[in-house]
């Protein structure tokens, strides 16, 4: 059955340049190891070029002729095990397990368990900014993205539908022949071969039709955008879907940009899909194997404990045993000398594909993942636990970028609540020490105090009461004033002190304390309702706890409001001659007065905190907006990392 990616497919192709001879790899068969001497002996080439395809004898020729029989036999008995078509499961919308392959999935209590803490994982990660340019913080922005791609891509949606078929996704570096590889056992040229490097940009998904609803509408890579060809307006978030019938049911081949990419944007998809598969196949070529990008890329399989097989193109038969026996002795160094390995000489391309008969030991290593469904199950499964179990080290590794921001944020912090505590020590100095009397408040009172306004105040019982007097308002209006520009003038200083704190820290600091040099617009309006308020506070301390003495309440009585002031005076330590400080003594009573005093002074300094407090947040808020963490991002990033091992 032709769909509709398999003609699109096909026409990508079209006016694509061809293979240059430099491309043309061919002949694939199974890496045997090599001899055990130390010394390998080259044999001279034979006459016919074919010749060399074999083992270099004619034992070797028949052996390989028999290999080929039996994979025949192999191939025929899978064409017989397989069905042409999945079933769907029309309920589900999922396509049904061929019958004899069916895999034992967690649960459904475990699932939910392991995805609940994976989803927690991925809101904690999600959560995380790295707003500034700090040492290590692209290399942390440059991880988050990857944990959050792989996390969406592909572990959630394994976790979740463990019966999928598996992806395969096919690497290496530029100009392996990954391309060629794909459409040779697609047998269509679903992926841009060409002379041009790169030439693959976006990534090409090929399954059999069965499998293609679980890779056209599943959660795997479920963040790109299903294209049925590549076009020029397809960005690095499009992947290519195409079906032929060629490839066995149950595994999905994926091909991707180069790993060593000159084009940065194809190198970060080329990760992506990597974090995305089940299983890797890594292509190089002979003279290009012991470079670094393959061996970062190998060292990244071993340390994710991926299912990794490996292919070496464009050897030459007559180098074939000196190379393999480097490279596998270079691979059992690093741990990797049991991995499946395939060899592809050098031979011709016709249309950007292999001769299908030089596929033969390939297409078995596929089919044996196809009909047995445990070895395939078993794949899926180590790499998925490679991946969860790398979790262990990669989040403390972006916690720990984490914690220095935090750290960063912290100083700045300290920085801000150093300066506003300052500001308050400067008011409750000031309330002290009698400095908040001057100017025009101390004008204000004496004009009160020596005009015989202070004593009228004082009443004899009976008598009614009296309006208070202009000069008494006056003098109210201004202690309030005097307060408010001693709260201002406190808090201006203290938000040129955090902006000098945080210029002499790092030019980044300066950078985050532009405009936040001095006090918010609204303080002002703020510390004049804060003073209004604490006045009335304490006119109501007055008149509730201001209960006269005996021997002078059976005389006189007071206006609680004028007597407030009055006690303000004495409070703020005005008058030189203790006038006021006297009077209220008098009146109320040494206890009494000690326990207002100290219920006023306690209330004002939590008002004057609440409006520094309010100063403070914009502080916090340019923090926040730059990117900066705070330590519950951290407490949120460890509390998910051992929730997930909890539920694993």
């Amino acid at each position: 059955m032709n769909t509709a990616a398999d003609r699109t497919g096909d026409a990508a192709m079209e006016n694509e340049h061809p293979e240059s001879l430099g491309e043309q790899t061919l002949s694939m068969s199974a890496i045997k190891e090599p001899p055990a001497e130390e010394d390998v002996v080259e044999e001279e080439p034979a006459e016919e070029p074919v010749a060399d395809d074999s083992d270099s004898s004619e034992d070797a020729g028949e052996s390989g002729d028999a290999a080929a029989d039996e994979a025949e036999e192999v191939e025929a008995e899978v064409d017989e095990a397989e069905i042409d078509e999945a079933e769907i499961d029309e309920a589900e919308g999922t396509p049904a397990v061929p019958e004899g392959e069916a895999e034992q999935e967690l649960p459904d209590e475990a699932v939910e368990q392991l995805t609940g803490a994976l989803a927690q994982l991925r809101q904690s990660v999600l959560d995380l900014k790295f707003g500034l340019d700090l040492p290590g913080a692209e290399e942390a922005r440059q991880a988050r993205a990857e944990l959050l791609a792989q996390l969406e891509d592909y572990v959630i949606p394994r976790v979740r539908v463990s019966s999928a078929p598996a992806l395969i996704v096919v690497a290496g570096s530029t100009g392996a022949g990954k391309s060629t590889l794909v459409n040779t056992l697609a047998e269509k040229n679903v992926s841009r071969t060409g002379v041009r490097r790169p030439t693959t940009g976006t990534p090409v998904l090929t399954c059999h039709p069965g499998d293609l609803p679980w890779f056209a509408d599943g959660d795997l890579l479920g963040g790109l955008k299903r294209i049925e060809q590549v076009s020029r307006d397809a960005g690095p978030d499009s992947l290519v879907v195409a079906a032929t019938e060629k490839l066995p049911q149950g595994v999905a081949l994926l091909d991707t940009p180069d790993i060593d990419s000159v084009v940065e944007e194809h190198h970060e998809i080329a990760h992506r899909m990597l974090d995305a598969a089940d299983i890797w196949i890594f292509v190089t070529t002979a003279t290009r194997y012991a470079d670094a990008p393959a061996w970062q890329l190998l060292r990244l399989a071993r340390e994710r404990g991926v299912r990794l097989a490996i292919v070496l193109s464009r050897v030459q038969p007559r180098s074939r045993e000196t190379v393999m026996k480097h490279f596998v002795r270079m691979l059992t160094e690093y741990g990797l000398g049991d991995v499946d390995r395939f060899v592809v000489e050098e031979s011709k391309v016709t249309d950007g594909r292999l001769p299908d008969s030089e596929m033969t030991d390939l297409r078995m290593w596929l089919a044996e993942l196809s009909v047995d469904g445990e070895r395939r199950s078993q794949a899926v499964r180590q790499t998925l636990n490679g991946v969860l179990d790398s979790f262990r080290t990669r989040v403390p590794a972006l916690a720990r970028h984490l914690e220095g921001h935090v750290a960063f944020r912290g100083e700045l912090r300290t920085d801000v609540e150093a300066a506003y505590l300052g500001g308050l020590s400067r008011i409750e100095a000031a309330a002290r020490d009698g400095s908040l009397l001057r100017g025009e408040v101390l004008a204000r009172w004496q004009d009160f105090a020596g005009s015989g306004d202070l004593l009228r105040t004082i009443q004899l019982r009976g008598r009614a009461p009296r309006q208070m007097p202009e000069r008494l308002m006056a003098f109210k209006a201004a202690l309030r004033t005097g307060l408010e520009s001693l709260i201002v003038s406190s808090a201006t200083r203290a938000a040129e002190e955090v902006a000098a704190r945080w210029r002499r820290r790092s030019e980044l600091g300066a950078t985050l304390g532009e405009g936040l040099d001095r006090p918010s617009e609204e303080l002002v309006r703020r510390a004049n309702r804060a003073v209004s308020a604490w006045q009335e506070h304490v006119m109501e301390l007055i008149r509730t706890e201001g209960v006269a003495k005996r021997s002078v309440s059976k005389v006189v009585s007071f206006d609680p409001d004028a007597l407030s002031l009055i006690f303000m005076v004495g409070l703020f330590g005005g008058s030189s001659d203790g006038v006021p400080q006297k009077l209220v003594n008098a009146l109320l009573g040494a206890e009494s007065l000690r326990a207002i005093s100290v219920k006023s002074l306690s209330d004002l300094r939590a008002r004057v905190s609440m409006l520094f407090d309010e100063e403070a947040m914009r502080y916090v808020r340019t923090l926040d907006a730059a990117g900066i963490p705070d330590e519950s991002a951290a407490t949120r990033l460890y509390q998910a990392t051992y929730n997930l091992e909890v539920a694993r």
